[in-house]
């Protein structure tokens, strides 16, 4: 009978198949028609590849290193940047190292995304609308250059103290944009338990995140035929 493999062989499969995952994760985007929409979200979330605590360099040395995050505090791994749809598909991701501030994390993924770089598929295409941001992304000058150099319009709440305030209703579509961003992160955290994951290798780490892009995008599709709610997985993984 066949059996399944033991750890490393498994590990070692899954790092020669990052080519064909993300081959399967882009038609999905299209089948899906994500792109198609009014706007997309984009935001970041930090990745734990290893404890925090523990010394050393570590795996992963020169891409994980130790940043903060609001949901995980001081922690080591990277930090990974994510487009979303108004309806939960993800279009594009990427990621770098922990300790990455947003805004060049955001312009190198807009960048790639304007040139469709044929290195990096799993950045994905330029978005057709606005991208809705949060505050980590904020500041006028980045936006401007953004805009005129990539045609990337970027959508940023002001703080608090701002002349110019948004209305209560743009503010309440920012907070939507906002919960579909934090379910999507949800899903992929616990659901597919991409928290857990702990790649000691560059090719294991990217694999690792497009299986889980392209599953996330896969249940949406399957639901999406059976007449569901996109993002109730609850019935169709049981760990």
């Amino acid at each position: 009978m066949p059996q399944l493999p033991t750890r490393e062989p498994c590990n070692r499969q899954v790092r020669q198949q990052h080519a064909a995952l993300v081959a399967f994760f882009r038609p999905l985007v299209a089948l899906l028609a994500a792109q198609h929409c009014a706007y997309e979200a984009l935001d970041s979330s930090g990745g734990p590849t290893r404890d925090a605590k523990r010394r050393g360099a570590g795996w992963l040395p020169g891409l994980a290193d130790s940043g903060w995050s609001k949901r995980l505090g001081w922690y080591a791994g990277c930090h990974l940047l994510m487009a979303v749809n108004p309806v939960g598909v993800v279009p594009g991701f990427g990621c770098g190292p922990a300790s990455s501030n947003d805004q060049p994390l955001a312009a190198t993924c807009l960048a790639w995304r304007r040139s469709t770089h044929p290195g990096l598929p799993r950045v994905g295409a330029p978005a057709l609308g606005p991208y809705g941001v949060e505050k980590g992304l904020e500041g006028q000058a980045h936006h401007a250059t953004w805009w005129q150099t990539y045609g990337a319009q970027v959508l940023c709440p002001p703080k608090r103290q701002s002349r110019a305030p948004w209305p209560k209703r743009l503010r309440r579509w920012m907070a939507g944009v906002r919960q579909s961003v934090e379910t999507v992160y949800e899903k992929l955290w616990h659901t597919f338990r991409l928290d857990r994951e702990r790649p000691h290798d560059l090719r294991g780490l990217q694999a690792r995140l497009a299986a889980k892009m392209a599953l996330h995008n896969f249940c949406l599709w399957l639901h999406e035929q059976r007449g569901r709610p996109r993002l109730a997985f609850t019935d169709l993984v049981d760990w």
